[in-house]
């Protein structure tokens, strides 16, 4: 007697693909998304750095004074 379970089933075959093709759309999203937070931080990282690297370089500027009225 043949075993059922080694019986091919289209059901099957069209679910997992449509849901492998689900989650390599969730798969390319998030990688997107990572890329760009982890380019975000790495220029928000740099651009602190120079500044306060070259801050102690430059003169503050004086505080500007209120007119009296």
């Amino acid at each position: 007697m043949k075993n059922p379970w080694n019986k091919k089933n289209p059901f099957m075959s069209m679910w997992l693909s449509n849901a492998n093709r689900i989650a390599g759309a969730a798969r390319g999203r998030m990688t997107a998304e990572s890329k760009r937070a982890a380019s975000t931080a790495i220029t928000e990282g740099t651009r602190q750095m120079m500044a306060a690297w070259t801050d102690g370089l430059t003169a503050t500027k004086p505080a500007k004074r209120r007119k009296r009225r």
